[in-house]
């Protein structure tokens, strides 16, 4: 995979550049040192690579759809901040959250104007020749995301404290959450390559079901990666009392004193690394982990079953192995 980890890095740097240049203009300073912080902490930027290569994929040209691109990753990075302050989360890739290196009035507006550049520099694809009615069909795109993501953070947070989740919700929760944007960046990345209506719809679903695994993937590595890798401390979630695919499936299973102990180290907010462990031994013993892995693995197969649509091509088998990294990824 470290070809793919390869690619990830030159697209990145052209995604940069250009959030560089239309954020550079930003006023007073300390808002757009709050604004690029997390632009330049080293994130995967997976989501406008992916709008990148499915733009070339399609046939179209990948200049067209930097801005957009960059758009995406704008997005992204606003629903981190906002969502460090909902968590009051110290530690965002490696580095102290934003509202931890400022304040949180000045996190919020640094998020804010994230969201704000994001359409804007959609709309300015036009100066760069892009077709009008792409970039409009794109800026939609992107609108629904945020609406859904808004709606998905909304689902996680009235999760809390309550362990009758059914995997449907928890499905649906994920997919607005984390598989609506990623489905969003490669449908916009067809609609900006000029694909038809047949390709754009089997973008999205490719971006959704590589989303849900993604999604589904951090779960999972939460319980069987290694702190070092993670960057937190291992089965973080659990102490969280997060509701995660596995404790859906291990409550849903579960019977009798497995389950109220389980309830129980959910509900603990002081729960000890013993009570975290215990936890993940009932999330083995009720199968719930392998159920998780296997699930994420169905949905990269089928991701690769609708590139089938697309021509041959260097991108095209990028985006096959840009499915399996969604996996094969350790943090």
């Amino acid at each position: 995979m470290s070809d793919v980890t390869n690619v990830l890095k030159e697209y990145s740097k052209i995604v940069v550049k250009a959030i560089e240049e239309n954020l550079g203009t930003i006023e007073p300073q300390e808002l757009q040192d709050a604004s690029m912080y997390l632009t330049k902490a080293g994130g995967k930027m997976l989501r406008p690579a992916l709008t990148l290569i499915v733009a070339d994929a399609v046939g179209g040209n990948k200049e067209d759809a930097i801005n957009t691109a960059a758009a995406f990753e704008l997005v992204h990075t606003f629903s981190l901040i906002h969502d460090d302050i909902m968590d009051d989360d110290d530690m965002r890739r490696g580095k102290p959250s934003v509202h931890k290196v400022w304040d949180e009035p000045t996190a919020i507006l640094a998020g804010d104007t994230l969201f704000s550049k994001a359409f804007q520099m959609i709309i300015l694809s036009k100066n760069n020749g892009a077709n009008p009615a792409n970039v409009a069909d794109a800026l939609a795109t992107l609108a629904d995301a945020c609406v859904k993501i808004c709606e998905g953070q909304a689902s996680d947070m009235g999760f809390e404290g309550n362990f009758d989740v059914k995997e449907e919700e928890y499905s649906n929760m994920i997919f607005k959450k984390t598989g609506a944007l990623i489905a969003a960046a490669t449908k916009a990345g067809a609609i900006m390559g000029g694909a038809n209506q047949e390709v754009v719809d089997a973008m999205y679903d490719y971006g959704r079901l590589i989303g849900q695994a993604f999604q589904i993937q951090d779960d999972y590595l939460d319980v069987v990666s290694d702190e070092e890798s993670l960057g937190k401390p291992i089965g973080s979630d659990i102490a969280k009392g997060k509701m995660t695919l596995m404790v859906v499936k291990a409550l849903a299973e579960a019977e009798g004193s497995d389950k109220e102990r389980l309830v129980e180290i959910l509900k603990d907010s002081n729960s000890t690394q013993d009570d975290v462990d215990e936890a993940i031994d009932l999330f083995n013993k009720y199968g719930s982990i392998e159920y998780a892995h296997n699930l994420a693995l169905a949905n990269v197969a089928e991701a690769k079953e609708v590139l089938e649509i697309l021509d041959d091509s260097e991108s095209k088998q990028v985006l096959v192995e840009l499915a399996d990294f969604v996996l094969e990824r350790k943090s």
